[in-house]
Formats: structure tokens, sequence, C-alpha cells
């Protein structure tokens, strides 16, 4: 193989993992190339479109307008704004506040390559971090959630006409949640970096803010299911515990503070934490693979010998997702695309995919390659294979049929999505109640409003796409894909 590939020394158990390796590379739909600018304009968008509270004057998205601004009235606090997370008309804190941190890192990363972009990225971060600083603003008290989850998702009704219960759920000290908290500090510290060059006053607001939330998920720690378990599961239920979420928090107040007190913890919490669980797990429920891939980077750099065990742990994730190697972790589809059971599987390839590149980046700087037994892994090989990934979602897969919509000839057209399958208040001002909008959820017709940029759920493990609303599992959009595919697509649209 070429030095840039993938290096495996001569011998016959290493030629076979080459030789699958390189099959299933070489062997897969050959574009003529896609435009990973248009794709990075709109995967932005689409966080428009999932945009609750009072629409700014710069909305895009001209089919949407206001939405539930009176969330949080029934607490005497202000909780408007924020994302809806997927296709339904709630708030749930624990994947915002994820997808939140992954915006940020893709600023951080690839901030500096995404040329006109970057204004709308941050701006998108920013409706994020705006809302999740109401959320925190009382002490001692994390809001959660905003709506009743059970009652929502009876209804199928535009978020402008929702009149669904707005029921506002908290974390306090009585009823802990260390793992949303700690993704929420997590957020904040992240997006402070973000906004040091663009807004320092709020960028030291974030940071303190961060400080003050990672200290309550600390002290009070539990899991939030535990506490509000009728709410929030099983929507978005934490099954993987809050130790991540603790260290995850760390991590991110680690490099944005750069105090000690963060490093120490890091350090001292390893083991009791468990960093080395489940290595290659990334998304809102489980960080072990991302503290690695972040913590990494200081110990490539040659700063922090004390994170060794973080980079083994990294490495290890590496090997466990390379296809065709005797311990791989994860599924490939016939068609090449990264596939783990339950729902929603863009989740995992686009948040995997993103840990692929982000790491083949500080090993490239470091001149290092990742160790696989017998095998050796570049990181032009791992860039390979994140861009694989992509371009499968934008076209380059067996049905020949994009998974963004507005990108590409053909692209899902009804997609498990409230807002986008009903008819507009443009379109039809009068009020659609709650069961009214089931003849729309129901229709064969395409959905009605172009959610631009939003990539689905997508194809089961033999590549098939039934492109139906009641299929939510595939044709359900969620702000947690979109997010890691912006440092995806930006690298992309510069580099190719």
């Amino acid at each position: 193989m070429a030095r840039n590939g993938l290096c495996l020394p001569g011998n016959v158990p290493a030629f076979r993992a080459t030789l699958v390796l390189s099959l299933l590379l070489l062997l897969q739909p050959i574009s003529a190339g896609h435009d990973y600018h248009d794709a990075l304009r709109k995967s932005i968008l689409f966080f428009e479109g999932q945009r609750s509270g009072k629409l700014p004057p710069d909305q895009r998205l001209k089919w949407r307008r206001d939405s539930a601004l009176h969330d949080g009235s029934t607490a005497g606090v202000d909780l408007t704004g924020g994302y809806y997370d997927a296709g339904d008309n709630v708030k749930f804190g624990f994947p915002m506040a994820f997808t939140t941190t992954l915006l940020a890192w893709s600023i951080i990363d690839f901030g500096r390559v995404m040329g006109t972009e970057q204004r709308n990225a941050v701006k998108a971060l920013r409706w994020g971090t705006d809302y999740l600083l109401k959320a925190t603003a009382v002490p001692g008290v994390v809001f959660v959630q905003v709506g009743d989850p059970y009652s929502d998702h009876n209804c199928w009704e535009r978020p402008e006409d929702m009149d669904t219960r707005r029921t506002v759920y908290k974390i306090d000290h009585n009823n802990p949640g260390s793992d949303v908290a700690g993704e929420t500090a997590a957020a904040l510290a992240a997006a402070s970096i973000v906004f040091r060059s663009h807004d320092p006053a709020y960028s030291r607001l974030l940071l303190n803010r961060a400080v003050r939330v990672f200290e309550f998920a600390d002290t009070h720690r539990g899991a939030y299911s535990s506490s509000l378990k009728n709410a929030v599961c099983p929507f978005y239920c934490d099954v993987n515990g809050f130790q991540d979420e603790l260290l995850w928090g760390a991590a991110w107040l680690h490099k944005a503070s750069r105090r000690r007190q963060y490093r120490e913890y890091i350090v001292r919490n390893e083991v009791v934490l468990r960093a080395g669980d489940t290595i290659n797990e990334f998304g809102w429920d489980n960080k072990h693979a991302g503290i690695n891939i972040l913590i990494s980077k200081e110990v490539l750099m040659g700063k922090a010998d004390y994170f060794e065990s973080f980079k083994q742990n990294a490495d290890g994730f590496i090997c466990s997702v390379l296809p065709g190697l005797a311990h791989t972790q994860v599924q490939y589809s016939p068609g090449g695309l990264i596939f783990k059971p339950g729902g929603s599987n863009m989740q995992h390839v686009t948040s995997l995919s993103f840990l692929l590149l982000t790491y083949s980046n500080y090993l490239s700087h470091a001149n290092k390659n990742v160790p696989c037994g017998m095998t050796s892994a570049s990181p032009a090989f791992l860039k390979q294979l994140a861009k694989r990934q992509v371009d499968y979602i934008l076209g380059d897969n067996p049905l020949r049929m994009s998974y963004m919509v507005g990108y590409g000839p053909r692209y899902p057209q009804r997609i498990h999505h409230r807002g986008s399958s009903l008819p507009s208040v443009q379109a039809h001002p009068a009020r659609i109640g709650c069961k009214a909008g089931s003849r729309y959820f129901m229709s064969p017709n395409p959905n009605p409003n172009k959610l631009v940029g939003a990539v689905v759920g997508g194809p089961n493990s033999s590549d098939a796409f039934p492109d139906s609303r009641p299929y939510f599992q595939e044709s359900e959009p969620t702000t947690y894909i979109n997010a890691p595919l912006v440092g995806l697509l930006s690298y992309f649209a510069a580099h190719y």
C-alpha cells in the first residue's frame, strides 16, 4: 500500500485485512464529485427550520413562523427560543446541548475553512447557547425540557399551532441530572471558545456559566432519567450513565479555561468515571469516544503525557471502526454505510465520521499513524473513510439518492416532520388542530414545505429506504445528525 494509505507488514492475515479494506473503499459507486459547499450551506440552513420562539428578521426558511412564545411561563421563567430536536415540537435539553457542543466543535476545528458560511454557523450556535443560558439562569437549577412528550406525540400539529401542554421539567439538588447538566456545561464551555473572537463579553458569560453548571453537575450526582423518568424516557433516556458527561464537561472546561483544576479532575477521575468504557460509542447519550479524541490532541501535540491513556483509548476507537478487521465493533451495510442497531442511524454515521476526520487532522500534525495490531491506519486513510460516509449521504449509494433534503436531483420527499409535512401558515392561515393534521401525516404526497438541509435517519442495514413518514426511524431528521456534519462538510468543501 502507498505510504498515505493503510500500512501493513507482509503477512497473510494482514494482507487479507488490507484487501477487504481496499475493496470496501474502491468498489463503491463513483460520483462525478459533490458540491460540498452547497451541502454545507444547506446543512446549516436546516437549523433555521428547527428554531423555536420568535424568529429574527433574517430568517431564511420563510415557511416557518413564530412558535412557543410562552415557554417557561408556567414555571415563572423565560424559556423561549432554542431548537426542536427533530420532527416533533418538544424542546429536549439533553440532545439540544449535545447539538450545541458539536456545532461548537465543528466551528473550533473547521471554522477557518468555512468561508462565508462561518457567519451562519456561528448564528446557529448562538441560537442554541442563548437558550442554554436561559435554562441555567437560576443557580442550582437546570431546566431540561419544555413540552409534555406524550401530549405532543399524540398530535400532528405545526409548531405555530401548538396547543399541547408545554410542561417545564427541571433538575436541582433534590432531583439531580449530572448527564444533562454535564453536557450543558460542555456546550457552554465549547461555545465560549468560538465566541472569544466574535464576542469576548459573551464568551466570558458562557465560560462562567459553564463553570457553575459543571460544579452543580459534579456536586449533585445522578442521572436525570432517574429523576424525570416519565418525562424523558423512552425519548432521551440516559442508558449509558452520567459519568461520561462529567468527564466530557471537564474536558471542555479544561480546553476552554486552561485551569489546572480541570486537568487534575480528569486525571483523578479517569478510572472512577470509566473513561475506557464503550470507546467505540459517541452520541447524545455516550461521550466516551469523543472524550478520548478531544483529550488526545494534547498528547499528540507533546504537551500532556499524563493523558496518554486517553490516546490509547482513542486509537482503540479507531481500530474498532475500521472495516474488515477481526474485532470491528461497527457494522457496514453492503453499500458501505456505517450501521448501528437502533433508530436514526445517520446520527452514528455523522458523529463517528466527525471523530475520524478530527483525529486524522490531529495525527497529521503529529506525523503519526494508528496501530491496530499488525495493521496501521494513516491519517489519509481515516479521512478517506470519513469522506466515503459523507459521499454516501450525498448520493453515492445503491439507491443513488441523497439523504439530505434539497441536495441533488433525488432526496427524501416525505420526511417525518410536522412543520414540513403540514401546509405552512402562509398557505393555510387557519389553525390545523391536533388530530386534523393526521390526514397530512398519512398522505402519500410529498411534504409541501422543503426543510432544506435536513438529513434523515437513513436507510436500513441493507441500504433500503422507505421514504415514508410513518417510518420515523428512517425518515426523521434531527439536529444532532447535522451538527457534526457541519464540520465534515466544511473540511471537504475546502479540500476537494
